[in-house]
């Protein structure tokens, strides 16, 4: 489709083909608001910031001992309401000296384009990451004891395994760590002689390597005072929109603007079977999810 402005040699410009461009390189950049950490599953349709998706959760029924003089008595099904509030609106917006210029900087691959997007990709995902933390279970601080640190590191991982194999969390886990704990846990053996490591595409996401049942994957967005997280994307919901781009020029300076708008909201997922339903028909929040633990490291005098 052609507009005013251009003549023959723009029509490159395509400014309705952006969100999904956008959305194709925004996504690889995420950790914490990745699919395999955090779910999408209830995003729904999202029009502005305030938006609420609404998550039911049906309370599992009682079995009961069957006689011949008492027979069965009917249950009726009961739901749990969450809220997944769209709490966040982030914008960027970018003056240039014409359209046509900045298409010829190389559209979506351009150097401020990729900014633009990893700028974006940064908030969410440290958006994310606070969510999931601050709803995590939390355990000891590992101790880093110089020369066995990748020992150290790998065991905590293992407890926290031990953690969510006892509250039945499904397969498909997921282990989050800091650049510094990476730094470690690389030199242990059962982490440098995965299968995985070093495969093709395993650094999407920040991924690391594959073992014990994890994804681990290592990002510099860590929230403050947590250097590890484990658990399932099932425990963590995401939802995310952009509303497009615009483009336009610019009532203040001699420039045309070009802009996008990206709505989002987090919240950690509650279930019946391990967490507490309150007389409202609501959840607790106020209490840590079995299915998401963390914790810090006591680095001490260790390298």
């Amino acid at each position: 489709m052609a507009f005013a402005y251009q003549n023959p040699a723009t029509h490159t410009f395509v400014p309705e083909l952006w969100d999904a461009e956008l959305l194709t390189q925004f996504d690889p950049l995420l950790v914490w608001a990745a699919p395999f950490v955090a779910n999408n599953d209830y995003e729904g349709t999202i029009q502005k910031m305030g938006d609420v998706v609404h998550i039911n959760s049906l309370m599992r029924p009682t079995v009961g001992d069957y006689t011949i003089a008492e027979g069965m008595t009917a249950q009726r099904p009961e739901t749990v309401d969450q809220k997944l509030p769209v709490t966040e609106a982030k914008y960027l917006q970018v003056l240039v000296e014409t359209v046509e210029q900045y298409q010829a900087a190389g559209g979506m691959n351009s150097p401020i384009n990729q900014q633009m997007i990893r700028a974006l990709a940064r908030e969410a995902d440290t958006f994310m990451g606070n969510i999931i933390a601050k709803g995590a279970t939390e355990f000891p601080k590992i101790k880093a004891a110089s020369g066995s640190i990748p020992a150290a590191m790998y065991g905590a991982i293992l407890d926290m395994m031990l953690a969510l194999d006892e509250n039945d969390v499904p397969s498909g886990r997921y282990v989050v760590v800091s650049p510094r704990v990476k730094r470690y846990l690389v030199e242990h053996p059962a982490v440098a002689n995965a299968a995985a490591y070093g495969e093709n595409g395993v650094t999407a996401n920040g991924v690391v390597a594959r073992l014990g049942g994890f994804t681990v994957a290592s990002t510099t967005a860590m929230p403050k005072g947590v250097d590890i997280v484990a658990g399932h994307k099932a425990f963590a919901t995401y939802a995310s929109q952009f509303t497009g781009f615009r483009e336009g020029q610019s009532e203040k300076y001699r420039a045309d603007y070009i802009d996008t708008l990206h709505l989002y909201g987090g919240k950690i997922v509650r279930y019946p079977e391990l967490d507490t339903k309150k007389t409202d028909n609501t959840f607790d929040e106020s209490k840590p999810t079995k299915g998401i633990v963390k914790a810090a490291v006591d680095w001490g005098t260790a390298a």
